[in-house]
């Protein structure tokens, strides 16, 4: 649950990173979702693959430790999470909400407190080292090209 590269680092670089954020420095935030099968990260961590999930808890730490600890706004959250990526990428008509461009729209419920759970991860793998983590804020719809493509089941 913790073999990912570059690797897990100190609270003191996490709160670098934090600084790193909030002044500019870094102007980005992603996540490498990368996941493996549980036979695959299984094998003993000398022969696992590098990777965890990251995408089912993006939203949840950034609104946790970013938003809800003062680092950054929401208006930072969605520049970084949103526009400089599609800008960085290339996509024209992603990152942004306004006219021409294209309908993905991603709906936060920001005051829904929830706990990780393995038996509710729907990516190939299981592995996090955030499980059992409560988070405050996370995803309730998203819009794809003007479709809802996911939706939280209650």
């Amino acid at each position: 649950n913790t073999k990912v590269n570059p690797p897990l680092r100190s609270k003191e670089d996490v709160a670098a990173i934090k600084q790193a954020l909030k002044d500019g420095t870094i102007d980005c935030i992603s996540t490498d979702h990368a996941p493996h099968t549980p036979e695959d990260k299984e094998m003993g961590y000398d022969l696992a693959p590098f990777g965890i999930i990251g995408l089912e808890t993006a939203v949840g730490i950034v609104l946790t430790e970013l938003v809800y600890q003062n680092v950054l706004s929401w208006a930072q959250v969605a520049e970084k999470m949103s526009k400089r990526p599609a800008q960085i990428a290339g996509l024209p008509t992603k990152g942004e909400i306004k006219e021409g461009m294209d309908a993905d729209i991603t709906i936060i419920d920001s005051e829904k407190e929830w706990e990780f759970k393995k038996e509710d991860i729907v990516s190939k793998s299981k592995n996090s080292p955030f499980i059992g983590r409560t988070f405050k804020g996370c995803v309730d719809t998203t819009i794809c090209g003007g479709k809802i493509v996911y939706q939280v089941k209650e």
